[in-house]
């Protein structure tokens, strides 16, 4: 029998699913069991961080794994009990049925495949970049519309608590009126494939990415970006290829310029030497720091990995530290985020638009360094992310 508070709940959320009908598309249909079934394509490097994260998530059925080396989506099958697995991503789309298309391939593939996914109406979370041009982006996005799914794309650092205590601060005045910004995030670059030096590679969509979806987030959409590029190692030894020349760049300064006239700056590369290497273990010093007229904060450890956020004001000059869960939020998290945001109906912090904005100021970015003008940018998402 049917009790009040179960009519209740059942009631609101067929509601909300009602009213979020447009933004979900057709995956605003609640699967029974409250999971989302997922297929994932690339069973790579990221994928060992991703797959055991999504093997965990309540609100996640892992239904397939595809490679086109097919040892690898063997053994990614084996090990996370995923019932199929391919070696064409036609193969997949033509295979088991899913609901989501989580994508963790080299990142030059990933408008190509997220187009062939959007167009047999899959929704989609791609790794970042979801696109390898603005244009594409956006062209995938107004598709996704067209074809009744969506398409969100990482990275999912608006997520964590440190990165919602900070944009809650700002927006409370803590700081007063933010005026300057800056991130940096390196090391000394990959070595177990080619891709992140080839063309429509760079530190900027692997790396500088990170920064420039944390800044946008706290202080606005970006107006304009001025920066500057190079290639500081012009030779790589790589796993897959061997040696290769590096064409994408390895070092880049990226200046933006958002509202009320606050400056932000990000600094990334593939030739910073880092006692904390790629995975930044043990990492405990800021990587991000907001200044403005009232206080300043540092956000401690990098933001894909951070834990905690130092605080100073007029009011309280002595630094305090705030926001030290750990717990909650892990940079892998995005694909499971919006598989229970699809199972629950809600509007989920990441969104697609913000993705874009950082892909068109990464594109900026390279105009600004080949022409050395100041780019004016387009885009914009809504803002702020976290009230």
């Amino acid at each position: 029998m049917l009790t009040r508070k179960d009519f209740i709940e059942r009631s609101a959320k067929l509601m909300v699913a009602g009213m979020l009908a447009p933004y979900l598309g057709n995956s605003v249909i609640l699967p029974k069991d409250g999971k989302i079934k997922i297929g994932v394509i690339g069973c790579g490097s990221v994928s060992s961080m991703y797959l055991p994260h999504l093997s965990k998530s309540n609100y996640v059925e892992l239904v397939s794994v595809c490679d086109i080396i097919p040892e690898r989506a063997k053994r990614a099958a084996e090990k996370y009990n995923v019932p199929n697995q391919y070696d064409h991503i036609d193969k997949l789309l033509a295979g088991a049925s899913f609901d989501l298309l989580v994508n963790l391939t080299n990142m030059q593939e990933h408008g190509r495949l997220n187009k062939l996914a959007l167009t047999a109406r899959k929704n989609v979370w791609s790794e970042k970049p979801m696109a390898n041009t603005y244009r594409e982006g956006k062209a995938l996005f107004d598709f996704a519309k067209k074809q009744g799914v969506k398409i969100w794309g990482a990275p999912a650092v608006v997520n964590s608590p440190q990165f919602a205590y900070m944009s809650k601060a700002i927006q409370e005045g803590k700081i007063g009126k933010v005026s300057a910004a800056h991130a940096h995030y390196g090391h000394l670059g990959p070595t177990w494939s080619a891709f992140f030096y080839e063309q429509g590679g760079g530190s900027l969509p692997d790396l500088g990415v990170y920064n420039l979806a944390t800044l946008t987030g706290l202080l606005g959409p970006a107006k304009s970006v001025v920066a500057m590029t190079s290639i500081i190692t012009t030779e790589r030894l790589v796993d897959d290829k061997g040696k290769i020349k590096v064409v994408a760049e390895d070092n880049a300064m990226v200046l933006m310029e958002h509202a009320h006239g606050a400056l932000s700056h990000v600094q990334c590369g593939f030739n910073y030497f880092d006692p904390y290497g790629h995975e930044g273990t043990g990492q405990d010093k800021p990587t991000i720091s907001i200044w403005g007229t009232k206080g300043n904060m540092n956000l401690l450890g990098y933001d894909w990995a951070p834990f905690g956020v130092d605080l100073a004001t007029t009011d309280h000059e002595k630094t305090n530290r705030y926001a030290t869960d750990t717990g909650s939020y892990v940079w892998e998290q995005g694909a499971s985020v919006i598989a229970e945001s699809m199972v629950s109906g809600t509007i989920p912090l990441i969104a697609a638009e913000h993705a874009l904005h950082v892909l068109e100021i990464i594109e900026a970015a390279r105009e600004s360094q080949a022409s050395g003008k100041r780019i004016s940018l387009t885009s914009t998402f809504t803002y702020p992310v976290v009230t």
